[in-house]
């Protein structure tokens, strides 16, 4: 879904998920053009990882992202599985790991618009690695609130940090949350190519309400609940700075023809409907 910051709707907010749009399935991005690069540190979302059916799909990865140029870090094996980390374009950290092999691979709706072969299409969101300097505090907020345990802990790659990682203990839609325990590193300033964000769900809107409440029970800064029409959402930093928001699983569908079109132009911009007297305006401001 191409749409608008609601925030600020002179840059575009683009939703990409798998062919249902389902909940879950979501990476958005913010197209921001200008301010400083981000500077590594801790307190921040270190990397955004994405599983794939087979070691032989990294393999394939590899070979394409040779061909165009992507800087990545050739295969590696983390936590019992095999990953290849890289860069995106605004070098933000991303990965693609092979599925556990417990998990359903028909739950998933694999991608159809792509010339990448079927076998080693990207499937969906994997895990979110977050780091951060109190890692005792980040894991216990998120058990507070989440459907997420603890499910092991491992080394990040080649260096001594310790990493916990939480499970939501479910194979058919399985996600990770990685806590990098680095309290070494300077705090990491915030800009392009930043993982702004991570989403969690909330069962309902009432749910939603009753986090909003405890959160103010608890004295924790927050936005308060926003209407963005497509969902409801809250947003609040947990005790390492980490920026979570907590979205609705319903809302409305806006109906998306062409959204399967490889032409940017040719994908129409979807608004709010409070958004849209100004229409005009904000698309011009975009162009």
């Amino acid at each position: 879904m191409k749409t608008v910051n609601q925030d600020d709707n002179r840059m575009y907010h683009l939703f990409f998920g798998d062919k249902t749009g389902r909940t879950g399935t979501e990476v958005t991005i913010f197209e921001i053009t200008e301010g400083i690069d981000k500077q590594f540190g801790t307190n921040d979302i270190d990397r955004l990882v994405f599983k794939v059916q087979s070691t032989d799909t990294l393999k394939y990865f590899m070979q394409r992202f040779d061909e165009f140029g992507v800087c990545h870090y050739g295969l590696e094996h983390y936590a019992g599985r095999d990953i290849v980390r890289f860069e995106g374009p605004d070098d933000t950290n991303l990965g693609l790991v092979v599925m556990h092999e417990d998990e359903d691979l028909s739950s998933y709706a694999i991608p159809v618009h792509t010339d990448i072969p079927e076998a080693h299409r990207i499937i969906a969101l994997d895990s979110v690695h977050v780091r951060t300097r109190f890692s005792e505090a980040t894991v216990k907020e998120i058990n507070r609130y989440f459907d997420f345990e603890i499910a092991g802990k491992t080394q990040l790659f080649d260096t001594k940090l310790q990493v916990t990682i939480m499970s939501n203990q479910n194979n058919k839609d399985h996600h990770e949350i990685h806590v990098i325990h680095d309290n070494t590193s300077q705090d990491s300033i915030s800009g392009i190519g930043s993982i702004h964000h991570v989403a969690m769900s909330a069962k309902s809107l009432n749910a939603l309400q009753q986090l909003e409440e405890d959160l103010n029970n608890r004295n924790i800064l927050n936005s308060r609940i926003k209407n963005r029409e497509f969902f409801q959402s809250l947003y609040y930093r947990d005790p390492n700075n980490i920026l979570i928001e907590v979205a609705t699983m319903e809302g409305a569908k806006p109906e998306q023809p062409n959204k399967e079109s490889k032409d940017f132009n040719a994908i129409p911009l979807v608004l709010p409907e409070y958004l849209e007297p100004k229409r005009a305006e904000i698309e011009a401001r975009l162009s």
